[in-house]
């Protein structure tokens, strides 16, 4: 059975929660709140907390709160980067998104957490294995990892290269020499398939969040351990913004609180 969404509210800043959190503040945030940041948004979810979050360039590091100045002023500089864990109780770790995928992953034994800005880069260089592996080294053990992939865009919606598609779908495959066609062909068979047709030539439909899923279960993560949101940012124009629909570089926030 899959967790429940719901609909949370903050003075003006609606936002997303899934059951699969809840013992942890968490909210996938949506463009009502632009152009608030993590700094002005993180007392909505708990009082006290520090505040991380990085620049984002799609790649697959992640970073501790080590990794930051022990201060960082909102307009500050950034370390690079697309995932935050913690390593203590009280902090809150940030990422942004417009059509990406926001991973918000948590440990229910020792309650630290990590967030994940996963776009179709990020996931084909594995990032949210490694934010898992990092929870690892860290003493987690994966049969008390909790995963919610929050909106971003719908695979029936984001057309990529096929070349794309294939470089993301070999995440998810052992031969690294498997041609484009090869990749694309594995990947579009069977149900919940993460690469579907597209009717142009030399194009697909990259499901990101279906990749993502299939990741978490070769992991050895079962179903009931990961939660979709059952969200498109490109479709759904009153509640998120998508750089593919407007071109407009603004993004939501999605943010966790370790415990």
């Amino acid at each position: 059975m899959s967790a429940a969404w719901h609909w949370s509210h903050w003075h003006h800043h609606p936002y997303l929660t899934t059951d699969l959190l809840a013992d942890w503040p968490h909210g996938f945030f949506t463009n009502q709140s632009w152009p608030h940041t993590p700094e002005a948004l993180t007392p909505g979810l708990a009082p006290t907390p520090q505040v991380y979050r990085a620049k984002q360039v799609h790649g697959n590091r992640i970073l501790s709160p080590a990794d930051f100045a022990e201060a960082i002023a909102p307009e500050a500089p950034r370390p690079e980067a697309d995932g935050v864990m913690t390593t203590a109780p009280e902090q809150a770790v940030w990422v942004c998104s417009a059509d990406c995928t926001p991973a918000l992953i948590a440990d229910q034994r020792t309650g630290q957490a990590v967030a994940v800005h996963a776009g179709w880069r990020g996931t084909a260089l594995k990032i949210v294995p490694i934010a898992i592996q990092k929870l690892q080294a860290q003493g987690s053990d994966l049969g008390d990892l909790r995963v919610a992939l929050g909106p971003a865009i719908g695979g029936e919606v984001y057309q990529v290269t096929t070349q794309v598609a294939a470089q993301v779908g070999r995440s998810l495959l052992p031969e690294e020499s498997a041609t484009d066609d090869e990749v694309v062909a594995q990947l579009s068979a069977g149900v919940d398939a993460p690469l579907l047709p597209d009717p142009t030539p030399g194009r697909m439909r990259l499901d990101v969040r279906r990749i993502l899923a299939r990741q978490l279960a070769h992991l050895g993560l079962g179903a009931d351990q990961v939660a979709i949101a059952p969200h498109c940012t490109y479709r759904e124009p009153d509640r998120f913004f998508s750089y593919r629909r407007s071109r407009e570089k603004k993004v939501q926030w999605s943010g966790i609180v370790s415990q």
